[in-house]
């Protein structure tokens, strides 16, 4: 049987999502989990598949993976959660034709960037992210890994204002390495009033014009789903969510207390 799996990470700690030697990584402890309740013996053996990598630092809401195996009644969200950290959970999982890959099966991708927002021009960003939609060449909002080509679709980029934070959502159909920390590096410097409308046009036509951008911060960046033709039945645990909701509960808590100490140590009050 095949089995896919919605999961959901704190990238904060991890060295990215793909497995790679020495170093901490989402799909190492995944792994590790799925081959400590036998699940699967070997990734290669189960055919696993992940509908995208994530860079070091990045989080995600509903990253999809799927793979094979003979042990379906174990493959569920409540039982793989007990081997893992509790920066990673699984939260919903659906059986799958044994065809489906997670990643070549994904029709589109919704990524979204959350900042402070106090010192942008909203509605400047608003007008040029309208430059973005469409499919484009977007070689300068990216960093080379080897890809064959740069041209993207992007279906929707919206911003909104929520009190001093500000929330950039993109989606389309699949993105390149850094495309979107570049693309909201991009729209900030627009915002600030360092660039404007024409550069972000310039910079959609990396035949005639090109220039390195930085990327944004990881840590804004969340991967909050992936969508697919197929009519996936996905069974939500709520137990897990559950669980989630209280671990995630307290990590808020203690980060607001840790932002009061630092602000004691800043004003000395």
């Amino acid at each position: 049987m095949r089995v896919a799996l919605k999961l959901a990470y704190i990238g904060t700690e991890y060295h990215g999502s793909q497995i790679q030697p020495n170093v901490e990584t989402i799909e190492k402890e995944l792994f590790k989990a799925l081959r400590n309740l036998r699940i699967i013996e070997s990734p290669k053996s189960a055919n696993y598949t992940c509908a995208g990598r994530t860079d070091a630092g990045v989080h995600a809401l509903g990253q999809v993976v799927a793979f094979d195996t003979d042990k379906p009644n174990l493959a569920i969200p409540r039982i793989i959660n007990s081997e893992l950290p509790p920066s990673i959970w699984a939260w919903a999982h659906a059986v799958v034709p044994y065809d489906f890959d997670a990643r070549r099966h994904a029709v589109s991708r919704h990524y979204r960037y959350v900042m402070t927002g106090e010192e942008y021009d909203i509605s400047k960003m608003r007008e040029a992210s309208k430059l973005l939609l469409g499919t484009h060449d977007f070689e300068n909002f990216s960093r080379s890994n080897g890809e064959k080509s740069t041209v993207r679709t992007l279906e929707r980029v919206s911003i909104r204002v929520d009190g001093n934070i500000t929330k950039i959502d993109v989606i389309g159909n699949s993105f390149l390495w850094n495309m979107v920390r570049k693309i909201v590096t991009a729209l900030s410097m627009i915002g600030k009033g360092v660039r404007d409308k024409d550069w972000m046009a310039q910079m959609l036509s990396p035949d005639i014009y090109e220039e390195g951008i930085e990327l944004a911060p990881a840590y804004g960046l969340t991967l909050m789903g992936v969508n697919y033709e197929e009519n996936i039945e996905w069974i939500e645990d709520n137990y897990s969510l559950r669980r989630a909701t209280d671990q995630n509960a307290k990590r808020i808590l203690r980060h607001r207390v840790m932002a009061e100490v630092l602000e004691e140590l800043i004003y000395h009050e």
